[in-house]
Parts: structure tokens; C-alpha cells; sequence
């Protein structure tokens, strides 16, 4: 109940805010885990858990049962330390980032024969062992061992000292269940075969991420080993796996009403005066802007909702404040009135994917967008 009460005072005293709901959270992961188990799933926690709030996303994620975590970078591993639980950082690391990595006994990617010479000197330096994926590039382009180098340089790699050299990951540029995708798998499998005929076994193996465990099934069974689940827990990824699954949002997006005018005809709304009033128009200004993640892209595109209805927002979004159309609204609305941005129900429903859409982006951009001056809340009914 304390917990309860503190989350509401916090509602009521910010003038934008980000509700988490832990619980969907948590038995959004036990859907991914029953999807494709007997695989281990592993959170993918990057960019402060997509912009949600690293820490008490990830306390929930472990009592639900998460295996460990996956993450970008060394600060990111880091904070995740106190919980004991396996930390793999998915990136490559720069040379002043080495000694920390390794001390930390964190799960590192070798993506080229100079990074894992330096992951063992260190290792040997500090007198310790550090386990070590191979990454492999089967289609990215982005970061890591070119699949059709990846036997000879793992050839290498695994001769030298205090190199616990025992997975392999991949990742889909556009995961979906095609001749690409199964053809990726396929490399990163045979990869792990070809290596484990000559006595070196890989016993990690893992490719999928979210939208992979949502499309594509040969990426989330054997012999693959695990997946990484990321923007998937939050609810926000390809709609057919979101059909599939039955995800479903954790989130909502909230502001206040700062002032309600009655505009008259022929006044501009909004920096250019991209609106201009065609009759006297209600209109209310909402404590928020794109400083706190509200995308540009919805000025005069976009609504909101207030009291369950939707009302569109007119002239061009500003850093601190949006300006929305009261059309139909003839209750008497007061500044301080809530409005949802991201949320709702039914008809009147905006979800990550519309902002999406509407920017013309994907929903990984638009949560990590959310500002750090959006209060997060977090909500839970269940206790845990």
C-alpha cells in the first residue's frame, strides 16, 4: 500500500510522466520463455532498458526468471553487476574499457583476431579466466568476424590463454521468415559444426532477437541455446508476433493541461504558423514537447487523449509544450487535467508503433527518445 501511494503522489506531482507496468512486464517475459523453451532467454537491457529505466525493469525481469542480461556497452554492464546474475556485452569494446570488462568476469565478443588478443592478455594479466562468444557478421555488416573467415580465426583464437572461448551469436538485419534469415542461422550453425568436428565446442549458440522470436522459429530451437529478448517485453515489435504471442504494452505516456483558451477564427498556433484557426476553437496547451520525446513529426498529425477521446494536436510541436484541438470536449476542462500522449483503450488507443509510423521510424527510436525529465513510475499489483 505505501508503494501504491508513493507511485500516486509522484503522478500527481510531475507534468510528464512514463507509467511502467511491471506485472504485464513480467508475464510478457514468461510468454516469450513458454515460446521457446526449453531455451534460455536472455533481456536485452541496452540504452537504460529502451529508455524505461534500467533497475527496476531488470529487478522484475529476475524474479520472473531471467537467465542474465545482455547489454551495448561496459557502463551498462556495470550498473547490472549487483545482481549476480551472467552479463554479456553485445558490442565491441574499446582498449581503455578492457581492464573493467575483464575484472568484472563479464561475458565478452571477440569480433576480430586483435580484439581477443587483448581480451587474453588482460585476462592473463589480471590472472583470471574470461569467457568469450564468437561474433560472427552473417548479414549485418556492422560489427564482428565475417562468416566465411570465422573457422580460421576461431582456429586461432581458441590457442590463446585464459579465453573461455564457448559460444556464438549473430544477428538478423531484418528478421523475418525468409531465404535470408534461415540462411544466417544456417551459416552461424555450421560454423559451430565445422568447429566442433575439430574439437572445439561452442555450447552457446544464439541468433534471435525479438522480432526473430516472434517470426522466425528455426532461429528459437535447437541447436541453438538461447535468445535475446529486448523490446519484445515491452510490448512493441512486428504486430503479427504481437498477435502470436499475446504481448502486450507496458506502457503509457502521460502530461498535464497548463492552460485552456477559447482561440478565435484566423489565429496562428505554433513556431512558422503551420495552423491557422479556421473558426473559434477550444484549444488547451499540454505540458510537454520534444524535449521529453514527443516526435516533431506529430505537429498537426498527431492526437492525444483526453478524457478517453482523441484530440488532435494542431501547430508545430515545441521543446517544452504541445497545443491540441478540445473538439467535442464541453465539459468544463481545467490545467492540471491528465493527458495521454501513449496509452488508452480501444478506439481511443495510441500506441509506440502509431508515433512510429508517424515519424517514420521503428519503435526502438521512439522509446529511447522518451527524455530524462519524464518522471518514470512504476506500477505493480502483484507485489513482487
Amino acid at each position: 500500500m505505501k508503494k501504491e501511494c508513493m507511485e500516486k503522489s509522484t503522478a500527481e506531482t510531475s507534468r510528464i510522466w512514463l507509467e511502467v507496468d511491471l506485472d504485464i512486464l513480467a508475464e510478457n517475459f514468461k510468454r516469450i520463455c513458454n515460446a521457446v523453451k526449453p531455451l534460455k532467454v536472455m533481456a536485452v537491457l541496452k540504452a537504460n532498458a529502451y529508455g524505461l529505466g534500467v533497475m527496476p525493469v531488470a529487478e522484475r525481469l529476475l524474479a520472473a526468471g531471467a537467465d542474465g542480461f545482455c547489454v551495448a556497452e561496459l557502463r551498462e554492464a556495470l550498473q547490472l553487476k549487483e545482481f549476480g546474475k551472467p552479463i554479456q556485452i553485445l558490442g565491441g569494446l574499446l582498449d581503455f574499457e578492457l581492464a573493467e570488462a575483464v575484472k568484472n568476469g563479464f561475458i565478452l565478443g571477440i569480433t576480430d583476431w586483435q580484439s581477443a588478443k587483448k581480451i587474453s592478455d588482460e585476462s592473463v594479466r589480471q590472472g583470471v579466466t574470461t569467457e568469450v562468444h564468437f561474433k560472427i557478421d552473417s548479414g549485418m555488416g556492422r560489427l564482428g568476424i565475417l562468416a566465411e573467415n570465422a573457422v580460421a580465426v576461431a582456429r586461432d583464437v581458441v590457442k590463446l590463454p585464459n579465453l573461455n572461448c564457448c559460444g556464438i551469436y549473430s544477428h538478423f538485419p531484418a528478421a523475418a521468415n525468409d531465404e535470408l534469415s534461415t540462411t544466417q542461422a544456417s551459416a552461424v550453425l555450421g560454423i559451430a559444426a565445422e568447429l566442433e568436428a575439430e574439437g572445439i565446442y561452442l555450447e552457446k549458440r544464439h541468433i534471435a532477437n525479438s522480432d526473430a522470436i516472434n517470426l522466425c522459429r528455426f532461429a528459437t530451437v535447437a541447436p541453438f541455446t538461447q535468445v535475446r529478448a529486448g523490446i519484445n517485453l515491452h510490448g512493441s515489435f512486428n504486430a503479427d508476433g504481437e498477435r502470436e504471442l499475446g504481448l502486450e504494452s507496458v506502457i503509457s505516456l502521460k502530461s498535464r493541461i497548463v492552460q485552456v483558451r477559447e482561440m478565435p477564427a484566423g489565429h496562428t498556433i505554433g513556431y512558422n504558423r503551420t495552423c491557422r484557426l479556421p473558426v473559434n476553437t477550444k484549444v488547451a496547451t499540454v505540458a510537454a514537447g520534444y524535449a521529453d520525446g514527443i516526435p516533431l513529426n506529430l505537429s498537426n498529425r498527431g492526437y492525444v487523449i483526453i478524457r478517453g477521446q482523441l484530440c488532435p494536436i494542431i501547430g508545430r510541436i515545441s521543446m517544452d509544450y504541445t497545443t491540441v484541438r478540445l473538439d467535442g470536449l464541453t465539459e468544463d476542462i481545467q490545467p492540471g487535467e491528465e493527458v495521454i500522449f501513449i496509452g488508452g483503450n480501444g478506439s481511443s488507443r495510441i500506441t509506440v508503433g502509431d508515433w512510429a509510423n508517424l515519424k517514420g521510424t521503428h519503435p526502438y527510436e521512439v522509446l529511447c527518445s522518451i527524455g530524462p525529465r519524464v518522471n518514470r513510475i512504476y506500477i505493480t499489483r502483484k507485489g513482487t
